[in-house]
């Protein structure tokens, strides 16, 4: 497992995109304000009109059964981009809290329900840590006693992929490591960013302003896909 504060990144492109195209248009299949914030600015100096579910035509949210954030973040961009006929990315993130075995992982945001506020969440992720027997499971590794004096390791991860109608053109997964804080801290960001302790800067996420994204897992992720755009999209030429 890597050490708090590190942050890893890894990306794979599936097949080569066709080079049909200058103007892009880019379907963003999420919902989420807050993600479609940090989304757009990082992506707001391209040639690209970032298009919402709220601009395309009404389609019902696939239902995410995947065992994995990559699994999750697949089956939405194929969904969308089949539905809507435009080149879709999709993304899953989620918590990942190493003495909870993995939780809240795929299932953070319907952690403790699915209309639990935050502040429900976090209660609820406190209340399970202080159990008799919390435990430390690093992933693929044995358990060991979580040491009652540290703050729980834990990392943020998310998963993205690119699909033109069924065919997955692009995926990457960016995380950041750190620890759960001993209380929510700050008012920024969104979701489970106040329990959120990253060690390199001193504060919770909800405390780095735009520190944030370049830190961030979803920085990472949508960086590189950055990349991808710019080499296999943005400076392919048009058909004839």
């Amino acid at each position: 497992m890597a050490s708090a504060g590190e942050r890893i990144l890894d990306t794979t492109v599936r097949v080569p995109w066709r080079s049909y195209t200058r103007s892009v248009r880019l379907l963003v299949a999420t919902t989420n304000r807050g993600k479609l914030r940090e989304i757009r600015d990082l992506l707001a100096d391209l040639p690209i009109e970032l298009a919402t579910l709220d601009e395309v035509p009404r389609s019902e949210a696939p239902e995410e059964t995947g065992r994995t954030f990559a699994e999750n973040a697949q089956l939405k961009a194929r969904h969308y981009a089949s539905a809507t006929g435009l080149l879709t990315v999709a993304e899953d993130s989620g918590l990942e809290i190493d003495a909870l075995g993995g939780a809240p992982g795929v299932g953070s945001a319907r952690f403790g329900g699915v209309n639990s506020s935050y502040a429900d969440k976090f209660a609820l992720i406190y209340q399970r840590l202080r159990r008799p027997g919390a435990a430390a499971a690093h992933p693929g590794g044995a358990i060991t006693a979580a040491a009652a004096t540290s703050r729980p390791t834990a990392r943020f991860v998310c998963a993205l992929a690119v699909a033109e109608g069924a065919s997955i053109l692009f995926e990457s997964r960016g995380t950041v490591e750190g620890e759960i804080a001993p209380k929510p801290q700050g008012d920024g960001g969104f979701g489970y960013d106040p329990i959120f302790y990253y060690p390199p800067l001193g504060c919770t996420l909800a405390e780095a302003g735009r520190g944030k994204g370049e830190v961030s897992h979803r920085g990472n992720a949508f960086r590189h896909l950055r990349s991808w755009l710019i080499s296999q999209v943005l400076r392919s030429s048009p058909p004839p």
